[in-house]
C-alpha cells in the first residue's frame, strides 16, 4: 500500500472514537483473551480516562481502514484533585511518580499501543509512533511515562525479562520508583514467557540470547526508552509491564528520520 494511502490522526469523532475501542478490543480481548472478565456486547474496551477532555486518541488509517491506536493521557487537574496525585495520569495510581516530576518536564502517559494483527508487518506501527510523536511535541510533552508489556503473568518470568533488560544497558541512569507487591498476581501463572532451559541459562548467569517480550525491545531500541522500576503487575489485564520513561529530546536519530520520512511534517522541534 503506498505511503499516500496511510495518514494518522488524532480522533475527533464519534465514529474514530470508535475505532480506537474497537481496535482495543479486537487485539486485548479477542487476540490476547485478556478481557475475558469483562463483559462487553458492544466489543469495544474503554475506561473513565477515555472520554476526559486531556485524553487523545491517535488512530493510522490504511485507506479508510482504522488498523491502528494508542491513547495519550495528558496532565488533568480534576484527576489529580480527585485522586491525590500530582498529574492525574493513569500511573500515578498505582505508582508514586513524584521524584520524575520536575521544572520545565511535561509528562504524558501513552498506554493501549494496537496494531489488528494482519497489519504488523506493514508501516502501520511505525506511522502510529510518528502519529504519538508529533501530536507529543504539539502539545508541548518532553517525557513519555508508560509500562510496556511482559506478556506474562508470572512474577519470575517478568523479573527474568527486567533482569535480561537490565544486562542490555536499558535500565534509567536517572530515575527509579518502586513498585507494590504483586499480591493479586496468581500463585500459579497461566501464560510463562520463558522456557524450563531459559530460566536454567539464566539460573547460571548467562543472559545474553535471552528473549526479551516485544514491546520493551521495541521501546527501548526504536523509542530510547529506560526502564524505571522492578515488573509492575497490571491486575486489569492480569500481566506484567515494566515501567519506562521516554525522553523525547533524546529519540534516536535514525527513529526521527523514519518518522519524517513516512510523514514531512513531524519535527523534531517542540
Amino acid at each position: 500500500m503506498s505511503c499516500r494511502q496511510w495518514r494518522w490522526r488524532v480522533a475527533t469523532t464519534q465514529r474514530e472514537m470508535d475505532d480506537a475501542a474497537r481496535i482495543r478490543w479486537s487485539v486485548f480481548g479477542g487476540e490476547l483473551g485478556l478481557l475475558s472478565g469483562k463483559a462487553s456486547p458492544s466489543r469495544r474496551e474503554v475506561t473513565c480516562f477515555d472520554t476526559l477532555d486531556t485524553t487523545l486518541h491517535v488512530n493510522v488509517y490504511a485507506g479508510s481502514e482504522a488498523v491502528a491506536t494508542v491513547r495519550l493521557l495528558l496532565p488533568n487537574a480534576e484527576v489529580a484533585a480527585n485522586a491525590g496525585g500530582t498529574t492525574g495520569l493513569d500511573m500515578e495510581q498505582r505508582l508514586d511518580l513524584s521524584g520524575l516530576f520536575g521544572p520545565e518536564r511535561v509528562f504524558a502517559e501513552p498506554s493501549r499501543f494496537c496494531v489488528l494483527p494482519q497489519w504488523r508487518r506493514s508501516e502501520a506501527l511505525a506511522w502510529l509512533q510518528a502519529g504519538l510523536y508529533a501530536e507529543s511535541r504539539r502539545r508541548g510533552v518532553t517525557h513519555w511515562v508508560g509500562s510496556a508489556n511482559l506478556e506474562t503473568d508470572s512474577h519470575d518470568d517478568a523479573r527474568l525479562s527486567s533482569r535480561v533488560a537490565a544486562s542490555k544497558g536499558w535500565v534509567s541512569p536517572r530515575w527509579r520508583v518502586e513498585v507494590p507487591h504483586p499480591s493479586q498476581a496468581s500463585a500459579h501463572p497461566r501464560s510463562p514467557f520463558y522456557s524450563a532451559a531459559e530460566r536454567a541459562q539464566a539460573e547460571q548467569g548467562r543472559l545474553e540470547g535471552l528473549r526479551l517480550p516485544k514491546a520493551p525491545l521495541l521501546f527501548a531500541k526504536k523509542l530510547g526508552a529506560r526502564f524505571i522500576a522492578e515488573p509492575l503487575y497490571d491486575a486489569y489485564f492480569d500481566w506484567f509491564t515494566l515501567p519506562l520513561v521516554v525522553t523525547l529530546d533524546e529519540m534516536p536519530a535514525a527513529t526521527l528520520a523514519r518518522f519524517q520520512a513516512l510523514d514531512p511534517s513531524v519535527s523534531p522541534a517542540v
